[in-house]
């Protein structure tokens, strides 16, 4: 049983009458995980790419009863979003088609009978030989050339890399039906068609806003495609890599993606910094770093400077081994600082503070999944294998999913550090009515920040020593109400967080900047799509 100052600690007291009555019911519902939601990230391999392109371009062709190649060439326009061909729908199909230039066959008199009259002998304006309509192909926009003439002008386009074919006359901006370009190429250049193939498949890759390769190294071979307007959001591949999906780096929120660079940027200068301000002090007139490697105290700067190396006060040149003369610092002063202050060391100190609890939490997280991790595993699997107890005894899933939590929010308070150390050190410029609202956002957020820090370290404390399968079953209700208890606490004070760095600091800023959603669990994982 817990002591009382440990019930006071966790805000809550639990006598013996409550565990008896939660060792029946077995915590099942304070427990339970939230309700699962469907995916709304998918991973794409090579296998189900064509799959996953056709879902999107047989939408599109039902929508507007085009064919496929016009649909693609829509899609493309529109960089594959859905919501962009919804938002031209309303101004009118025709107009939608043309402005992507897409003419549709219906329209065009010579193009529909071209194929009902091969009898007829045309001229071919390319190589300027009379041909029968039998051997000639007429486009959706009514411009028709041998197929000899297209076929060659099918293989230079594919060979100059391009993957939407115009049509040959001049100024035309219509797009060739992919069903011709193949049918002609692979008549005559069949690896020629098996890369147009190649180029229409990786246009849903490329040319898509909505999909992105999974930045892994080495490269999984898996795309991430996620839902409309969800640009700002962080997915989990099934390579088990976290990365935002806007600018394609490791899971950074709740730090901004602006700021993430610029903190993963200065990072390099962390270690030399700790070194400066460990090893050196500065000047006193012209406030350089000086190293001292032997010698007395006084210690003079390439500026002239003398200065004692005790104190870093200024000093005359007259000196011996063990003194400096008119000068004296053995008795401690209250430090003041004026216009003269060193702020290079000062903005050095500011650093090193943030630096130094980012790694901390950082470091934590390592030892957390690495080391607790897999001790966890091994309770619960002790655990679950004793059937002399009750099988809500024997359920260990509380101190897996507390353990998730205690990761993500371990990660959280890192970054935390991160964004705190360039929102409130004057390099990001404020709106000037927001100036004022700073000071009130900032105590907000670093309240924030202490009360999750403190209850981090005591769910972190509570799961090192929560050795399940060595417990009475009553110490094992009691632990695992305290676990409930401190995880529903994290994640409360998580996205509170998450809610103050979006809606108040964030909106101070000049240039707008998001972060991605909280999620308890960390960031939502990819489902594999089927081929």
């Amino acid at each position: 049983m817990a002591s009382d100052e440990e019930e006071e600690e966790y805000g809550y007291f639990y006598d013996d009458d409550d565990a008896e009555e939660d060792a029946a019911a077995g915590l099942e519902q304070a427990a339970a995980p939230p309700p699962e939601r469907r995916a709304d990230y998918w991973a794409i391999t090579q296998e189900s790419l064509p799959t996953a392109q056709k879902e999107d371009l047989s939408t599109v062709m039902n929508l507007l009863n085009v064919k496929q190649h016009q649909a693609r060439a829509l899609l493309i326009h529109h960089r594959w979003r859905m919501d962009g061909v919804y938002d031209r729908l309303d101004k009118g199909r025709e107009r939608m088609l043309r402005d992507a230039g897409i003419v549709l066959q219906e329209n065009n008199i010579m193009a529909a009978a071209g194929s009902t009259m091969p009898w007829r002998i045309m001229h071919c304006n390319v190589c300027f030989e009379d041909i029968p309509m039998g051997v000639v192909l007429t486009m959706d926009c009514g411009h028709c050339f041998c197929n000899d003439c297209w076929t060659q002008h099918f293989y230079a386009a594919v060979e100059s890399g391009k993957k939407q074919i115009r049509c040959m006359e001049a100024k035309c901006p219509a797009f060739c039906d992919e069903d011709h370009v193949r049918r002609l190429l692979g008549r005559k250049y069949p690896e020629m068609a098996k890369r147009f193939n190649r180029f229409l498949l990786e246009s849903y890759l490329e040319d898509n806003d909505s999909v992105k390769w999974c930045p892994s190294a080495p490269n999984c071979g898996r795309a991430i495609r996620v839902g409309t307007g969800e640009r700002y959001c962080e997915v989990e591949c099934p390579c088990s890599l976290s990365f935002c999906f806007n600018c394609m780096a490791h899971a950074h929120s709740p730090c901004p993606c602006t700021i993430w660079e610029k903190w993963n940027a200065k990072r390099t200068e962390g270690e030399n910094i700790k070194w400066i301000l460990a090893n050196t002090k500065s000047c006193p007139k012209c406030f350089k770093a000086i190293e001292k490697n032997g010698g007395c105290n006084l210690v003079r700067c390439n500026c002239g400077q003398c200065m004692c190396w005790l104190c870093g006060g200024g000093t005359g040149l007259d000196h011996t081994w063990t003194s400096i003369a008119g000068h004296s610092c053995n008795r401690y002063k209250e430090e003041t600082r004026g216009k003269t202050a060193d702020s290079s060391r000062e903005q050095m100190q500011r650093y090193k503070h943030y630096y130094d609890r980012f790694k901390i939490h950082g470091d934590s997280y390592g030892v957390e999944k690495q080391k607790l991790g897999p001790t966890l595993l091994e309770r619960v699997r002790l655990l679950e294998a004793d059937l002399k107890r009750p099988l809500t005894i024997r359920d260990g899933d509380w101190l897996i999913r507390a353990h998730r939590r205690l990761l993500v929010s371990r990660q959280v308070l890192s970054r935390s550090y991160a964004f705190a150390y360039y929102m409130f050190g004057g390099e990001l410029r404020t709106r000037p009515c927001g100036r004022a609202g700073l000071a009130v956002a900032r105590n907000l957020f670093e309240d924030q920040q202490e009360q999750l820090e403190q209850h981090v370290e005591r769910l972190s404390e509570l799961l090192a020593g929560a050795d399940a399968a060595a417990m009475p079953e009553a110490e094992i209700v009691q632990a695992k109400q305290k676990a409930v208890t401190l995880v529903k606490t994290v994640e409360r004070l998580c996205g509170e967080m998450y809610k103050c760095i979006q809606d108040e600091l964030l909106a101070l800023l000049v240039e707008p900047m998001t972060i991605a959603a909280y999620r308890p669990d960390g960031p939502d994982k990819a489902e594999e799509l089927t081929a």
